[in-house]
């Protein structure tokens, strides 16, 4: 049901220098890997003074997003994507994820 949706909000500080192979990174491979394992992608944002990624993530319910990170995290092919893009170092320097709650006046829900 709609009204147990809760929302991922993900940023992303990239290392120094790394925001441009970060942003490929989630275009070539991520965002079909996330379609895969029930991971809705709302939106995506850059700040690129801030070297930041942000995107905004959908799910059915608690237990849904758990399930489907799992299934991510341990995919092959996001394992074998994420190494190659860190041959020269991390891509990341800080993460930070947040689960929302939508209000009863708000419009997506």
């Amino acid at each position: 049901m709609a009204d147990d949706r809760i929302f991922e909000l993900r940023t992303y500080l990239a290392a120094p220098g790394k925001l441009a192979a970060l942003e490929a990174r989630f275009k070539d491979h991520t965002v079909e890997l996330f379609e895969r394992h029930g991971l809705e992608v709302v939106g995506f944002f850059v700040d690129e003074p801030a070297e930041t990624l942000v995107y905004l993530l959908a799910f059915a319910s608690r237990a849904a997003a758990d399930a489907a990170w799992e299934a991510f995290r341990s995919d092959p092919e996001w394992l074998a994507a994420r190494s190659a893009s860190e041959v020269d170092g991390p891509l990341t320097a800080k993460l930070e994820s947040h689960f929302l709650t939508p209000t009863s006046y708000s419009p997506i829900r």
